[in-house]
């Protein structure tokens, strides 16, 4: 495998399709401020296969405020580029249709839906998860920080950035997992630079795995104590009230 595989670290730019942009905002109540919506906590996908990829997997994902523990585990994936373990770019994209790309997405007729191809089911990359350092999207195509194999288990807690998390809460945040092997793809694709690394057979970067988070948990309400009712207290007499007379 040339080291060029290895090292690339290019950033993807993809053209955002159908983004969801409305986030709602919660509201207050003046009178029990501690009081708050359930919020969802934990968030989860089943990875399908992608460009008959053949592969499988789930993600996990625990949400404490903007700290995030992702749980992934993954079998099928191509294992080898040449002589080194094949490296997987994942990522979780956002601001899409949030869905994962049909066949029909194919615009080419090459047999394979490409990274720009799928991208207006997905959307952007909003968090790139690399095995260390760099997880915006900066960092999508470090390859040196890539998990690698056709079975991996992922396991890192990291912090997502705003933009990440209004995708969680609206349902349009997809997991999608990199890399094809090249001997299943069809003679022309196979043929085929990668869409977003020119240097890169279109097997390196094309998705092999997707699948859409959705909450899976919430968190209880916060408890507010009752209000407290004050008891009724009689009017008091005016100061300049005149006593009244019988006779």
């Amino acid at each position: 495998m040339p080291n060029r595989f290895k090292k690339l670290a290019l950033p993807i730019t993809f053209a955002a399709a159908g983004l969801v942009t409305a986030v709602p905002l919660a509201a207050t109540a003046l009178a029990s401020p501690a009081t708050k919506s359930a919020t969802p906590v934990e968030y989860s996908t089943t990875l399908e296969a992608l460009n008959g990829s053949g592969a499988s997997g789930t993600v996990k994902i625990s949400l404490d405020g903007s700290t995030a523990t992702i749980t992934q585990k993954v079998s099928g994936l191509a294992a080898m580029f040449g002589e080194d373990p094949y490296p997987h770019v994942q990522h979780i994209h956002i601001e899409g249709n949030g869905s994962c790309p049909m066949p029909s997405a194919d615009m080419n007729d090459d047999g394979v839906v490409s990274t720009t191809e799928g991208a207006p089911s997905y959307g952007k990359i909003g968090t790139s998860l690399t095995l260390s350092g760099d997880t915006s999207p900066a960092a999508a195509t470090a390859l040196n920080v890539a998990p690698s194999g056709a079975s991996y288990d992922y396991n890192r807690t990291i912090e997502l950035d705003a933009k990440t998390l209004a995708s969680l809460e609206d349902g349009s945040a997809v997991v999608v997992v990199h890399g094809l092997d090249p001997s299943t793809l069809s003679e022309k694709a196979q043929g085929e630079m990668s869409d977003i690394v020119p240097e890169l057979p279109l097997a390196a970067t094309s998705p092999a795995l997707c699948g859409v988070l959705t909450a899976t948990a919430t968190a209880a309400p916060a408890t507010t104590a009752p209000p407290t009712t004050m008891p009724m207290m009689a009017p008091a007499k005016p100061m300049n009230a005149q006593p009244t007379f019988t006779g």
